[in-house]
């Protein structure tokens, strides 16, 4: 009796502690996040999404400064009244420092121009965090030059400074289930696909303007009615300064975008999922391929507007060495004279060597619309090489 008592009680505590392990295993295993959902999973420190207030100001030494989740921070992107940019480069496999938080002289002064000539729309930087763990490091990089851009930045009370999750960020729309199939991150070219995946995605949350980041906005956007883009050449429009209504006609012509870049994407060729994206799109809402009908013809595209290259692309993308040429001083600055940006085209100029010694357009351009960015990154981040 008492033996028998005594083997049930160790078979009722074998069968008790099977019981709580599988309970364990359980557990572990649903949340244990795999694959794309872990890139999602927050385990930073420094401005973690949870955090319900953001503190980036320009008097915070930049080790302090916090983003938050563009998706659950407030204030909100206001729809339709809003300007964004996006930082890809934590998805540059040759950066060694993939969620250092940190911008260049040029990206600052697109930024401060923006805001500059802006007043009345909130400007959104979002920066792209693959593991969700940016954190900003006093130690890497120069520090003297990222202090100021910062601060010079930030010194503008409509600069938002936010992280995005693309995970997170394409839950619940039209790109949610395409993203998880994994072919964006196949890209031969990687970190531009994901910038232009993430300017339709963000037109298609919001609407609102994006801009590229290598741009200097030089007045202002603010009263140009919404849906627009810019011709590039006579056969591409450009995907590097939209801006579309968060409703309506807008919404519908970012859905179309989505819907173009799942459909013909391909990551073995640059312009396919950017340019050749709003391209397509308006050759079928114009029912033309001619760029010049689609610019001279608003009513053609339903109220949709295609502005000549003047607008934002004056100087051409083969041309891009006048930006830096002295002795295309006054030519540049003519050409420009009725733009409302120009664009740097910064894959072919970003390694263009900068000396001290001459002034050229792109030095006046900062000088008058990025003033704070162009004085705290000293004059050798900006001053131009001098011609032999």
């Amino acid at each position: 009796m008492i033996l028998r008592y005594f083997t049930n009680g160790i078979l009722r505590l074998l069968f008790i502690t099977l019981i709580v392990t599988l309970i364990g295993i359980i557990t572990l295993t649903y949340n244990w996040p795999n694959g794309a959902e872990a890139e999602s999973v927050p385990h930073s420190t420094v401005g973690a999404a949870e955090d319900p207030e953001p503190t980036a100001a320009s008097s915070e030494p930049l080790a302090s400064i916090r983003l938050d989740d563009v998706l659950l921070a407030e204030p909100r992107p206001t729809p339709g009244q809003s300007i964004f940019f996006h930082e890809t480069s934590s998805y540059d496999t040759k950066n060694k420092h993939l969620n250092i938080l940190k911008l260049t002289a040029r990206q600052s002064c697109a930024i401060e121009s923006a805001a500059l000539h802006n007043p009345n729309f909130q400007v959104y930087v979002l920066f792209v965090d693959r593991k969700y763990s940016l954190v900003v490091d006093p130690n890497v990089g120069n520090r003297s030059i990222q202090q100021p851009l910062f601060d010079a930045i930030l010194s503008y009370s409509n600069v938002r400074l936010r992280r995005l999750n693309l995970w997170r960020y394409a839950a619940g729309t039209p790109m949610e289930e395409w993203l998880r199939e994994g072919n964006l991150f196949r890209s031969r070219y990687v970190v531009s696909h994901i910038s232009d995946f993430l300017r339709f995605l963000t037109l298609f949350r919001y609407g609102g303007l994006y801009l590229d980041m290598d741009v200097v906005v030089l007045r202002s956007m603010e009263d140009i009615p919404p849906n627009y883009t810019g011709a590039e050449s006579d056969t591409f429009l450009a995907a590097g300064i939209m801006n579309l209504a968060a409703s309506g006609f807008g919404h519908q012509i970012a859905a179309s975008c989505l819907h173009d870049f799942q459909t013909n994407f391909d990551g073995n060729v640059w312009g396919q999922n950017g340019p050749e994206v709003i391209t397509r799109v308006a050759q079928q809402i114009c029912g033309t391929k001619n760029i010049s009908v689609m610019q001279t013809n608003r009513k053609r595209c339903l109220g949709f507007k295609v502005f000549g290259r003047g607008a934002f692309y004056a100087v051409t993308s083969d041309k891009w060495l006048n930006f830096f040429n002295p002795h295309k001083l006054e030519e540049t600055l003519a050409r420009t004279k009725d733009s409302y940006a120009v664009h740097v085209w910064n894959s072919q100029s970003e390694k263009q060597p900068i000396k001290i010694g001459s002034t050229c357009a792109y030095a006046k351009y900062a000088e008058k619309n990025c003033p704070r960015a162009y004085h705290a990154a000293g004059t050798k981040q900006y001053e131009c090489p001098s011609e032999e």
